[in-house]
């Protein structure tokens, strides 16, 4: 088990932050989520072309990399210690996953490309009203009508689904929950599909709500359903606790710089020893953090029998640690920690919306203890 990162995964990290300090700094953060897309264009297309960080774990044959896991959750990390508004979480890690846990070779070599170059956008539609990922498919349904399946129901939490012109879709069928691709582009849009953009906690992370109505979809072979998505959602859990790991860190590194700053009574709130304790605990949250996701990324590359456990207990940790660390953040910067112009309460948000996205704590840490046969 390796739990440090080497030299190139270093390089990797250090050129993605460059790029973003530089080409997503937090004005052009609040500029994108502001905007009708909800992330800027070029940005994603730069990210595709000049990085090559939407295909990471995608193979060579199918325009990707061939890296690994370790490495996206190196570039996830940045993405989330920036709050980069992009469907990367929707995208380059739930679509691409989904592809590559299916059986459907002509799919893979058809769609995984588009995704690769961030010429399309995809996202995974499984929740539906009750909230967490029904294994059953939901009451969304997968009909087959005159030689074409059709698809019917609701699905929402969408990540990103206000913008993906690529859905695929898990629904149930009278054989078993299936997946099913939905092609639908901003500009032509499948018919019968109703977008609706919600009204979220995080504003630089979009979710919608999608109401499909006759559908047309193409059904995906698959010789698991539910195991692939299992994994998918083990995968994606990694690449979130990453996410949420880079917020903690620039959460934490925003308090000590402040702490450092502001003075109170004739001397720096730093120096007062609640002040400290509390950098303090945080600094412990972020180290504990780090060998925990470093530990899933390694499992997801290196021993898949470990990744449930470990995607668990990424979730189960980082969750939590992240929203207490960005609830210390606005607290320990005091009144300005509170207005709109300052951006603590963009981490708070994040780390609170993040902790809920793929379940509550509580039904992580309960899953967490399924698989460990407690």
């Amino acid at each position: 088990m390796q739990l440090v990162l080497d030299s190139e995964q270093r390089e990797l990290r250090s050129a993605v932050r460059k790029f973003l300090i530089d080409q997503s700094p937090p004005e052009k953060v609040r500029a994108a989520m502001a905007t009708e897309l909800g992330y800027h264009p070029e940005l994603w297309r730069r990210l595709a072309v000049e990085l090559g960080l939407l295909g990471l774990v995608a193979p060579e044959q199918y325009g990707g990399s061939g890296a690994g896991h370790v490495e996206r959750a190196v570039v996830a990390e940045e993405l989330g210690r920036a709050l980069v508004p992009a469907p990367f979480l929707a995208s380059a890690v739930l679509a691409v996953d989904t592809l590559l846990a299916l059986d459907d070779e002509p799919a893979r070599a058809e769609l995984l490309p588009a995704l690769v170059e961030g010429e399309r956008i995809g996202t995974v539609a499984v929740a539906e009203a009750a909230g967490p990922w029904d294994r059953s498919g939901g009451a969304t349904t997968a009909t087959e009508r005159n030689g074409r399946w059709e698809l019917d129901g609701t699905k929402t939490f969408v990540l990103a689904g206000d913008v993906a012109d690529l859905v695929l879709v898990y629904a149930a069928t009278p054989a078993g929950a299936g997946w099913f691709a939905v092609d639908s582009p901003l500009d032509n849009p499948a018919a019968g599909l109703e977008r609706t953009t919600l009204t979220s906690l995080d504003p630089t992370r979009r979710l919608a709500r999608l109401r499909f109505a006759g559908v047309a979809a193409r059904p995906l072979a698959s010789t698991d359903s539910s195991a692939a998505l299992d994994l998918v959602t083990d995968l994606a859990s990694v690449a979130l606790a990453a996410e949420q790991l880079g917020g903690l860190e620039r959460a934490m590194e925003l308090t000590v710089d402040y702490a450092k700053v502001r003075v109170q009574f004739g001397r720096p709130i730093g120096s007062y020893q609640a002040v400290k304790h509390a950098c303090a605990d945080m600094y412990s949250a972020w180290e504990h953090g780090v060998s925990v996701v470093r530990y899933a990324a390694w499992a997801a590359d290196h021993d898949r029998a470990e990744l449930p456990v470990a995607a668990e207990l990424a979730q189960v940790y980082l969750g939590p640690a992240y929203f207490e660390v960005a609830t210390g953040t606005v607290q320990y910067h005091g009144g300005i920690g509170y207005t709109w112009e300052h951006d603590a309460h963009l981490y708070y948000k994040r780390a609170k919306s993040s902790e809920l996205l793929f379940g509550a704590p509580a039904q992580h840490r309960a899953r967490l203890a399924d698989r460990l046969g407690v």
